[in-house]
């Protein structure tokens, strides 16, 4: 009696959730400085990558990386202002506002004491901590500038956004590595499910193009070393891939309450359905051999709205290009789909973008969307030659976008330490 009361209650209190769509979306990438610039670059297979120019490569063992171009922070934030900003929220302030402007959260209204932000990173300032650092490493006498750790932490971006709105619901950051985008959007739908706000303001930024960061992710061996060829060098599935191609930039999504949405009249691009979180539980860079993680996280995933296998149309991959997390993630996706998983369509749009870090689940949330919205799935580009250990049934969507009805899409990302997330997203249909 008990257990069927019990279960009687949770199937009332999952009937009362909210369902939640997406209102707005931003993007600031290597391959487009505008969710519109970017989404047309992916469909035309552009690469974002280039030699490095922020600092001198000349000792580096890679020299090239997917940067942000012709990004001036003074043509949307104050010339002050712009100066207390490390490039991480810099990204996250011009990212977020075209999102918001997107949605119309910026017009009159709005209860801002139900609009919440919630921004990820997997690094944070990184710019500034090398040079503080630095300047004390060559100064015997220590002297930090004051604004040193508000320009370092990675929280501070979500203040920044909300100070620059006035939004004042529930404002944190999520930090795990490269899932920290997907978990954001995650807590997001499931605080709006759950009635704590009306609207969220969603996303990740990151800037790692760095001494410290190339050098760092060259001593773990991560990187690509095709400095004679960069534009190719980021090649997920390919037989001779050799490591990620590091980028940086933003992305940002407006994820909000149906009704509200409604209420206001808001432009709808898709519902969000769910969201999966799990760990590999197995080594500190490597993913599992088997994708079990991985596997988990997409079951996961789809539980929100008992959403089935078979109905998942695209999967955005985290696919980085790495020889081992390529096949376990392909390894992971047959163990979930089964036989389906050859019918859908799985791309990495890292072959375009290179990997963001923490603010890669943010950009590629975007193409997901964006996906579900107009029917049509990006590419994978750099594919040269097969891998004979991938299955030649998968459908990686090789070098040119495929044109098919996209009911449901769903987004991987997975981060050094075992981290995992997945968002899913679903054409509205009222």
């Amino acid at each position: 009696m008990w257990q069927a009361e019990k279960s009687a209650t949770f199937f009332l209190f999952v009937s009362r959730m909210k369902r939640v769509v997406i209102t707005g979306i931003g993007a600031l990438t290597p391959i487009g400085n505008t969710a519109p610039e970017y989404w047309q670059n992916l469909l035309k297979g552009k690469s974002g990558a280039a030699p490095i120019t922020r600092f001198n490569t000349a000792n580096y063992k890679t020299r090239f990386a997917c940067e942000v171009k012709n990004f001036d922070p003074a043509q949307f934030i104050d010339k002050k202002e712009v100066r207390r900003l490390d490039r991480f929220a810099q990204f996250a302030l011009v990212c977020s506002d075209e999102a918001i402007k997107d949605a119309g959260l910026d017009k009159e209204g709005v209860d801002k004491d139900r609009i919440g932000v919630i921004w990820a990173s997997g690094i944070g300032g990184l710019d500034v901590f090398i040079e503080e650092i630095t300047n004390l490493a060559l100064n015997p006498v220590p002297r930090f500038n004051p604004f040193f750790i508000p320009k370092m932490i990675i929280d501070i971006a979500a203040g920044h956004i909300s100070m620059r709105w006035g939004f004042r619901g529930p404002n944190f950051a999520t930090v795990a590595a490269c899932a920290s985008s997907n978990i954001a959007f995650i807590d997001a739908y499931n605080l709006i499910r759950l009635g704590k706000a009306n609207a969220f303001v969603a996303g990740g930024s990151e800037a790692p193009i760095s001494e410290g960061g190339v050098g760092g992710f060259n001593a773990m061996r991560a990187l690509s070393e095709r400095n004679d060829d960069p534009e190719t060098a980021s090649r997920p599935f390919d037989k001779d891939r050799d490591g990620f191609v590091m980028g940086e930039g933003a992305g940002a999504i407006v994820i909000e309450e149906l009704e509200h949405a409604l209420k206001r009249g808001a432009k709808i691009y898709c519902e969000m359905v769910g969201g999966g979180m799990s760990a590999d539980a197995h080594h500190l860079t490597a993913p599992h051999p088997e994708g079990l993680g991985a596997a988990l996280v997409m079951k996961n995933s789809l539980e929100d709205e008992n959403i089935k296998p078979e109905e998942v149309d695209y999967i955005n991959v985290h696919g980085t290009s790495t020889p081992l997390g390529d096949i376990a993630e392909l390894a992971a996706i047959k163990k979930v789909f089964g036989e389906h998983a050859y019918k859908m369509n799985i791309s990495s749009t890292k072959s375009m973008t290179g990997h963001l870090l923490g603010a890669a689940g943010a950009v590629e949330a975007v193409a997901s969307i964006m996906a579900v919205k107009e029917d049509i799935v990006p590419p994978t580009i750099n594919h040269f030659t097969d891998d004979p250990e991938i299955d030649p049934k998968f459908n990686l969507t090789f070098n040119t976008p495929q044109k098919r009805t996209v009911n449901i899409a769903m987004s991987n990302g997975f981060g050094f330490g075992g981290h995992n997330a997945t968002v899913v997203f679903k054409k509205y249909n009222g």
